[in-house]
């Protein structure tokens, strides 16, 4: 019986691959050669540019602005009573500054002054970072963490002018007009982002929510209470609705980690903060709505309470992002901030011991906070700009979008 004989084929490795001759030599290359062509060709858009200011800059920077204002807002609250009720409502802190003061106007003036050029040197910053690299700004929008931080600005410029000095914010056109400019940026980000999350199957919400994602609704929360301020009552009630909706979505999604995985570098874990951030500030909108600090600011402020004792118990959670300075350090400042903000107006309406205590001590905690946070950046002016920022890695999450 015949034995059957395979004919013998050289190894893989050794065999030839067939060279159309047409084609130049330096058009042929390997698989591998051709992959790592497209690799550099789909690389991260940051590379392609000499790292500098405008590169390294980015819209979470807005985060020390936003602090600074909120300060400002704070004193304003703290040491003005309540428009138009000036005689049945007094400061909260009517018995230690007297409203009519020298000190109270300067160091309000000082710490609005101080937010104003913060603001504007950002923000023309940032316009230069539009001008000159809008590529980075666009892969900065496709981020799924530096997409939310589009909102700071606005809402920085938004806290400026609710914590404008009396003189500036009673002049009502300018007001207006100002509110007009702040408020649409935030409303067309809404549409943008809100309408991703339930019709884009790349950016469904389960996929892409993260806690910087509560920004959005801190934006619309601040522009309710800024509308009305200045009666603008259907325009407050039309932004606090969507920020509720769109914040029960996000705090269910976070709170029951439906997004699959930790989408948030450990570097970035100080805005676990904006978690009781939004219902405070969502107490003082409502608060603004109503025109009393009624059963459902409290419900509001007392869910603020809850979520930051939960997080203030776990230390823990923050170690790997305490570890060496960074900007996102300042997501710890605005957030205390709004939950001081919202105690004061708490305490106003009830006119308690206890209220009285809870908001000298969450006061004087974000005043420290913030403090803290003003001296370690100016000891540690040469880690601002940083290039291992996680917003600034564009290229992995742009490749997934």
């Amino acid at each position: 019986m015949e034995s059957l004989q395979i004919p013998h084929q050289p190894p893989m490795a050794m065999r030839q691959v067939p060279v159309d001759a047409s084609q130049p030599a330096s058009r042929v290359q390997p698989h591998h050669h051709r992959n790592r062509a497209n690799h550099q060709q789909t690389a991260s858009p940051i590379r392609q540019f000499k790292p500098s200011i405008l590169t390294r800059l980015h819209a979470g920077y807005f985060r020390i602005s936003l602090s600074l204002a909120s300060q400002a807002l704070l004193l304003k609250m703290l040491t003005q009573p309540a428009a138009g009720n000036s005689s049945s409502n007094p400061p909260p802190l009517g018995h230690f500054l007297r409203s009519d003061g020298p000190f109270r106007s300067i160091s309000l003036l000082f710490f609005w002054l101080l937010a104003l050029v913060a603001q504007v040197l950002l923000s023309a910053l940032y316009a230069l970072r539009c001008c000159f690299h809008f590529q980075l700004v666009r892969a900065e929008f496709f981020h799924h963490v530096g997409v939310n931080y589009l909102f700071a600005p606005w809402i920085s410029w938004l806290v400026l002018l609710l914590s404008s000095p009396t003189a500036i914010s009673e002049i009502k056109a300018p007001y207006l007009a100002l509110w007009w400019a702040f408020a649409i940026p935030v409303v067309l980000l809404d549409v943008k982002i809100y309408g991703q999350w339930f019709t884009t199957e790349k950016r469904f919400l389960s996929m892409v929510a993260n806690p910087t994602s509560l920004i959005s609704v801190i934006g619309n929360l601040v522009g309710s209470r800024a509308a009305s301020r200045v009666g603008w009552k259907e325009s407050a009630v039309c932004l606090f609705s969507l920020g509720m909706a769109h914040y029960l979505v996000l705090f269910v999604t976070l709170y029951q980690r439906l997004s699959g995985g930790d989408r948030l570098p450990a570097m970035l874990r100080p805005v676990f903060f904006l978690f009781f951030a939004a219902p405070s500030m969502a107490s003082l909108a409502w608060n603004s709505i109503s025109g009393t600090f009624d059963t459902g600011s409290k419900m509001l402020f007392f869910l603020s309470l809850f979520l930051f004792a939960s997080l203030a118990c776990r230390p823990a959670l923050f170690k790997k992002s305490m570890r060496k300075f960074n900007v996102a350090w300042w997501a710890y400042s605005f957030p205390l901030t709004f939950l001081a903000l919202a105690s004061a107006e708490y305490a106003q309406e009830v006119k308690g011991t206890m209220a009285s205590v809870l908001m000298l001590v969450l006061s004087a905690l974000s005043f420290l906070v913030f403090l803290g946070l003003m001296l370690l950046t100016v000891l540690n002016t040469h880690r601002i700009l940083r290039e291992d920022d996680p917003i600034l890695r564009f290229d992995k999450d742009r490749s997934r979008n």
